[in-house]
């Protein structure tokens, strides 16, 4: 199984690239790109789909689909993923996306099996108000990008998590490893972690009930990890907030886990 912590391989440019071939898997891919502006990255979806976030900065985005071209315009508000709500564009598979920074950016280019019927769509900030999650030291703050009720995608669910520091997330520990709905249902995922300030670190299990695999991490500022099974827990670490950017995908676009029995007792309002 591949390492299941990768480390950013630039300063700039492309930082990370996470392919279903490198990650050992068979449906999520991840990429991270840094620009300075006027930077332009694109790409072609071919028999992918493609959910473009702007982590932090301004981009001039646009999709061409089926002979049509879609010009979002310059989109984007926050300058940290620590502040303001993510602006971000789906574009379906065999369309070609463009990207140019009007500032400093941080573009995720989130990846899955396309499905025929999608349209190009800006998704805004606001369309799926920032959440509230858990109690105490278990609270954080949860913003859907492209959650599995708004129909709108053949494979991709995005998610963006706040952590503050000291506290714990994706806890009390859950999975997502067995396709068999209703139950469960069967979703790989990434986290591309941030942390404020970036000095910090946090610390990030990933794990099976008999225990075949588990490890725990150390993640610092840009790191993404991968879940190809198991629960994932996440603590941050005390005086450092914590960001990650979730990308899932399975056989079924839907989010069904389990929680880790032992725990179960922790579930009284977290």
């Amino acid at each position: 199984m591949p390492n299941l912590l990768v480390k950013p391989k630039a300063e700039s440019g492309l930082v990370q690239e996470i392919t279903p071939e490198s990650a050992g898997w068979t449906y999520v891919g991840f990429a991270l790109h840094k620009l300075k502006p006027g930077e332009t990255v694109s790409g072609d979806t071919a028999d992918r789909e493609v959910c473009l976030v702007l982590v932090a900065g301004k981009a001039e985005v646009s999709v061409e689909h089926q002979g049509k071209t879609e010009a979002f315009g310059e989109i984007g508000e926050r300058m940290t993923p620590f502040e303001g709500a993510p602006f971000a564009v789906y574009a379906p598979k065999v369309s070609h996306w463009t990207v140019t920074a009007t500032t400093d950016l941080e573009l995720a280019v989130c990846s899955a099996p396309g499905g025929e019927g999608f349209a190009p769509r800006l998704i805004a900030p606001g369309q799926h108000p920032q959440m509230t999650r858990g109690k105490a030291t278990n609270t954080r703050y949860v913003t859907n990008i492209m959650p599995e009720n708004d129909g709108a995608a053949q494979s991709l669910l995005v998610v963006e998590v706040i952590t503050p520091g000291g506290h714990t997330s994706s806890y009390p520990p859950h999975k997502h490893d067995a396709d068999n709905l209703p139950k469960e249902s069967f979703l790989e995922e990434t986290y591309y972690h941030r942390l404020n300030p970036a000095q910090g670190f946090a610390m990030q299990r990933v794990y099976t009930d008999d225990r075949s695999l588990d490890e725990t991490m150390a993640v610092e500022d840009g790191d993404v990890t991968l879940v190809p099974k198991g629960y994932h827990p996440v603590a941050a670490i005390h005086g450092y907030d914590l960001y990650y950017l979730n990308v899932m995908a399975g056989p079924s676009r839907i989010w069904k886990f389990n929680n880790a029995k032992e725990h179960a007792w922790l579930f009284t309002g977290v």
